[in-house]
């Protein structure tokens, strides 16, 4: 299995700033097979509470030393800090997810079929291991190691097809605003 590597293409406070790109990159993908995955960083049981909400059965594991995983534990918080993640999901909780998120650090990652064809740069069709895009949400990185007052869109790509990122960042009226990074996922 390879990583995809990932270009961010914005960086707004504005949340639906954010949503509205990746509604815009979704539009021109392939989305056929579409699907979110979520993790996210939570250290009050104000913040866990509406997480549980929307993700009543999520995995979770302790950010401390004894890293307890959740089959271990009925109740994240008991063992917060905690991180939060859930695979697969239909792309309609992602609403829920971001109105829950409130100032965690937290990714939503849209997995999808692949990239259209880009003539222009020599590029056919981007399958499925570089066709991503993914909202870090009070991040600025894909690992939520970098805690923000701000929200950073990125688009993912193969790294053979690095060229691949700013010419999407272009179809939706932007440009890349940092370095090509190899994804945690």
């Amino acid at each position: 299995m390879s990583n995809s590597f990932a270009q961010p293409i914005l960086r707004t406070r504005e949340l639906a700033d954010a949503v509205r790109v990746v509604e815009r990159l979704l539009a021109i993908a392939d989305t056929s097979e579409l699907e979110v995955d979520f993790e996210a960083q939570v250290f009050s049981e104000a913040a866990l509470t509406p997480l549980l909400d929307v993700l009543p059965d999520v995995e979770w594991w302790t950010m401390r030393d004894e890293g307890v995983p959740s089959g271990e534990s009925s109740d994240p918080s008991a063992h917060l800090p905690v991180w939060v993640r859930s695979w697969c999901m239909a792309p309609e909780v992602t609403g829920a997810l971001l109105a829950a998120v409130g100032e965690s650090p937290a990714a939503v990652r849209w997995d999808f079929t692949g990239w259209p064809e880009a003539p222009e740069i020599g590029l056919g069709i981007g399958g499925t291991r570089g066709a991503f895009v993914t909202l870090c949400v009070n991040a600025r990185d894909l690992d939520l190691t970098e805690p923000a007052t701000d929200h950073t869109v990125f688009v993912h790509v193969k790294q053979v097809e690095a060229e691949r990122a700013p010419w999407l960042a272009a179809r939706v009226g932007l440009h890349v605003i940092g370095d090509l990074v190899m994804s945690p996922h």
